[in-house]
C-alpha cells in the first residue's frame, strides 16, 4: 500500500469485492467487517470517514473479505450477533440468531405477562418490531417462580433473553450438542444470568428432572425444521457453515414439532404454554397437529415482522 487508504477507500473496495463475490448485502457487510477490523462503532466509523487506516488493518480487512467470499457468514467472522437488544457470541458451533425468532421470545413474554395480570385466555398479540417493545413487559415480581424450558437452545439467545427480561424466571436450556452448550454458557455469563439458566445436554425434553413434571409455565423451541432433502437448495451460508443438527431434519421437517406436541403436556402446568418456531408453509400443519392432539387450547399462529406465519402457540388445556 504505497499511499495510506482512508476508511472510505477501504469500504468502497470492500463493497465492490463482496458484490463481485455474490453477496446480496455487500454495502452493509463491508461496513460491518471494516468496523470489526477497526473496532469502531457506526458513529465513529462515519465521522472518521477520511481517516487513513494502517497497513495491518488493511491486510486484516483483506483477510476477512476473503473469508466472506468463501460464504462464511458475517456473524461467524465477527464472532457475534445481536438478538433482542443483546449481543451474543456465535461461531460455527451454533446457529446464527435471526430477527424472526424474536417473535418467539415476545410470544412467551406476553403469555407470562398475561398470566400475572390474571388473563389466562388468548395471549396478548405480538407487536411489530423491536422498537415497539415496552420495557414494562419485564416481569419484576410475579406471584410464584416462573419455570421456562428452551429446547434446542444453541447460542442460548432465547433462554438468555427470557431470563434477562423476566427477572424471576428459572430457565432450563436444553441442547443435544455439548459444543453449542459451551457457547450458550459463555453468553449466559456475558449477560449476567448464568445463575438462573441451567444448561442440560440431551434430546428435546428428555433431560428434564422428573420433579418438574406438571410445573413448567412455558416450553419454547426453535427446533430444526428444514427437510434434509432441501439442503442443496439453500444458500451456502446455511448449507455449508451452520450446524446441520440445528437446521436440518429428516422427513417433512416437523418430526421435532410432533414430538414436542406429544410430550409437552406432561411437563406443562395447567394453562402452561408450548410455543414453537416453524418454517414458511409449516404453520397450518403444526397448529393442526396441536388441535388433533386434543390437549391444547387457545392455539394461535403468529406472524414474524415480515408477515410470514412463524410461531405456533398453544395452551395446555384443563382437561389434559
Amino acid at each position: 500500500m504505497n499511499q495510506p487508504l482512508s476508511i472510505r477507500d477501504a469500504y468502497l473496495m470492500g463493497r465492490e469485492h463482496l458484490a463481485a463475490s455474490g453477496s446480496a448485502e455487500a454495502p452493509i457487510e463491508a461496513e460491518v467487517l471494516l468496523r470489526h477490523v477497526l473496532q469502531l462503532d457506526r458513529a465513529a466509523f462515519y465521522t472518521g470517514w477520511n481517516r487513513p487506516i494502517s497497513e495491518d488493518a488493511w491486510r486484516w480487512f483483506q483477510r476477512v473479505l476473503g473469508e466472506r467470499a468463501t460464504g462464511r457468514p458475517v456473524p461467524y467472522i465477527v464472532g457475534q450477533r445481536e438478538f433482542m437488544g443483546l449481543t451474543f457470541a456465535v461461531d460455527e458451533r451454533v446457529m446464527i440468531p435471526r430477527p424472526e425468532t424474536e417473535v418467539l421470545v415476545e410470544a412467551v413474554m406476553n403469555t407470562l405477562t398475561d398470566r400475572e395480570r390474571g388473563n389466562t385466555g388468548t395471549p396478548t398479540p405480538v407487536r411489530g418490531g423491536a422498537r415497539e417493545r415496552d420495557a414494562g413487559s419485564r416481569i419484576q415480581d410475579p406471584r410464584s417462580k416462573i419455570q421456562i424450558v428452551d429446547v434446542g437452545t444453541g447460542s442460548g439467545c432465547i433462554a438468555i433473553a427470557l431470563a434477562h427480561r423476566c427477572s424471576q424466571a428459572k430457565v432450563y436450556a436444553i441442547d443435544v450438542s455439548p459444543e453449542a452448550l459451551e457457547v450458550a454458557r459463555i453468553n449466559a455469563a456475558r449477560h449476567g444470568v448464568k445463575g438462573r439458566v441451567e444448561f442440560l445436554p440431551g434430546d428435546l425434553l428428555t433431560p428434564l428432572p422428573s420433579q418438574l413434571a406438571g410445573c413448567i409455565d412455558a416450553i419454547v423451541s426453535n427446533p430444526p425444521y428444514i427437510p434434509l432433502a432441501q439442503r442443496g437448495a439453500l444458500p451456502r451460508e446455511i448449507r455449508d457453515f451452520e450446524p446441520a443438527v440445528a437446521v436440518f431434519i429428516d422427513g417433512d421437517g416437523l418430526a421435532a414439532h410432533r414430538r414436542l406436541i406429544a410430550d409437552a403436556p406432561g411437563w406443562l402446568r395447567r394453562a402452561g404454554w408450548l410455543a414453537m418456531e416453524v418454517g414458511a408453509g409449516q404453520a397450518d400443519a403444526v397448529s393442526g397437529a396441536m388441535r388433533d392432539d386434543g390437549r391444547y387450547a387457545h392455539i394461535r399462529v403468529l406472524a414474524d415482522y415480515g408477515g410470514t406465519p412463524r410461531v405456533v402457540v398453544g395452551e395446555r388445556a384443563a382437561s389434559a
